[in-house]
């Protein structure tokens, strides 16, 4: 598979140099490097390794303006593993133009390092650009740059390419690694195909990966993302010593189907095998429950409560069972909040002032406000009748924060303004202000408050719209209904009666 990448013009309008500087250049013969990295041979002291980085990059690239050329596979090496560690892209690219060629194309540990940053960056097509150029890659046993590009469309929810390449893999005959499996696993849990899933299982197996913890982990994650939970089960069961992902996979993917009491079962046997659950294992548990006190207790006796994560989920936990009381006594006690932590106590208070309080708060403090927070004030407002204030915040939500209006927003003003008697202004948010077709919650507010202060010419064109897009929600034909009978449009009531006879909706 030859695949033509996308348009990346930033990333390569940094890659283009002027080469005129290459014609009559001299050869600079350097030590021989040793296992230190490069960045402790520089003399200055630097305030950060991205600092030290820098500078030695911008010395190299004097150099090269100066017909010097560095020609050490060694120095790139070093320097790419460097940028890849600190997540450094700017400067990968940097050191990418300084590469020449040849060594690029013939020297597979230099290539492979920047077919990783590349694709560990988000930047899968340049990556594969780099990959396609590699002449030795099929000749050589080593899956490094192979898994790489498969890890970076995987990551980027480019599913279909990693598969591909995988498969491509077995046709140039390269043979996959421990690193390679669960790269590909990912993949296929997120295409959800179990068919391709246990194909690649029985690979597996076959090259000897059967026993191993680490693919066996992505192993139950793909089965339960592919939807099978009963095979996902089965292959947790055969891993020989469970580690913390292992037990965290089967618990997060009975989660993730809704079967708590299994999730729970899983639970009990990671302490009762003498596991203790983490801050991760705790959290997802606690996200789901609705009574949670006992394993409240657990986690204060572990010293857990003050875990971010797992406070988070005490604060939606409590919340949902309407003690406001106790999560803001959560709330109150963390040290350290995140967007997360404002959004859900501001959630909680979505009925009372309080909400706008602490969304204030979250103002001062060094959160910052998200489309989750905003849906959450502009609820209450909706349900406060504070019109003047819902139309500040959502004005302030893109002005002051970047926050595009969503659909959830738009239903937030659609329900604020016709709670408050003001139907046409209602109306107009939809037909004028929102830049994408309207959904069905957006009118099905717009219906509900036409039904609320009886508007029947309103309500007709929103009911309209809803059994559009809705076709088979009975409630939008019993709401207009009920708006005819409100208008005494005695007619129009059985005209949507029949509708829904004729739609199998009444019995």
């Amino acid at each position: 598979m030859k695949k033509k990448p996308r348009h990346h013009e930033q990333l390569k309008q940094r890659q283009i140099q002027d080469n005129n500087n290459n014609n009559g250049i001299t050869s600079l013969s350097f030590a021989k490097p040793s296992p230190t990295p490069i960045l402790i041979g520089k003399q200055t002291n630097h305030r950060t390794k991205l600092d030290a980085l820098d500078s030695v990059i911008t010395d190299l690239e004097t150099s090269a303006k100066k017909g010097i050329r560095i020609s050490e596979p060694e120095i790139f090496a070093s320097l790419l593993e460097t940028c890849y560690t600190l997540r450094a892209i700017d400067h990968g690219v940097r050191v990418h133009r300084l590469i020449p060629p040849y060594l690029l194309r013939d020297n597979l540990g230099v290539s492979s390092k920047l077919v990783r940053l590349y694709a560990s960056c988000g930047h899968a097509e340049v990556a594969h650009e780099v990959f396609d150029r590699m002449s030795k890659r099929v000749s050589l046993s080593s899956a490094f740059a192979w898994n790489s590009l498969i890890s970076g469309y995987a990551e980027s929810g480019q599913h279909e390419d990693a598969m591909a390449l995988y498969f491509q893999m077995a046709e140039e005959g390269v043979k996959p690694d421990r690193f390679t499996f669960p790269r590909v696993l990912k993949a296929c849990g997120g295409i959800g195909s179990v068919q391709i899933g246990e194909a690649i299982h029985r690979d597996l197996v076959k090259e000897g990966f059967g026993d191993d913890v680490y693919v066996l982990n992505a192993l139950v994650d793909m089965y339960a993302k592919c939807g099978d939970i009963v095979k996902g089960r089965n292959v947790f069961d055969l891993i020989p010593q469970r580690d913390y992902v292992s037990w965290n996979s089967m618990l997060t993917s009975y989660l993730r189907h809704g079967l708590l009491h299994e999730a729970m079962e899983i639970f009990r046997l990671m302490v009762r095998d003498g596991v203790e659950p983490d801050k991760v294992a705790v959290s997802s548990v606690l996200a789901r429950l609705k009574h949670g006190r006992q394993l409240h207790g657990w986690a204060i006796r572990r010293g857990m409560e003050c875990e971010l994560s797992v406070a988070n989920a005490l604060i939606v936990l409590y919340s949902k069972r309407g003690e406001l009381r106790q999560a803001c006594f959560v709330f109150d006690q963390m040290v350290e909040r995140d967007t997360v932590s404002w959004n859900a106590i501001i959630s909680a208070h979505s009925r009372d002032s309080n909400g706008l309080r602490y969304f204030e708060e979250m103002r001062l403090g060094n959160a910052r406000p998200d489309g989750i927070t905003f849906v959450s004030v502009l609820s209450l407002c909706a349900n406060k009748g504070m019109v003047e204030e819902g139309e500040r915040l959502f004005s302030l939500m893109s002005k002051e924060y970047g926050v595009k209006p969503r659909m959830e927003h738009y239903a937030c003003m659609v329900n604020l303004y016709g709670r408050a008697g003001m139907l046409e202004e209602a109306y107009s948010v939809i037909v004028q202000e929102m830049e994408f077709e309207a959904g069905g919650t957006v009118w099905g507010a717009l219906l509900y408050a036409c039904y609320i202060h009886g508007n029947a010419d309103i309500g007709e064109v929103a009911g309209k719209r809803l059994f559009e897009l809705e076709p088979d929600n009975e409630h939008n034909f019993e709401l207009l209904m009920r708006i005819y009978g409100k208008a005494k449009r005695t007619e129009d009531v059985e005209r949507v009666r029949q509708m829904m006879v004729d739609r199998g909706l009444e019995t």
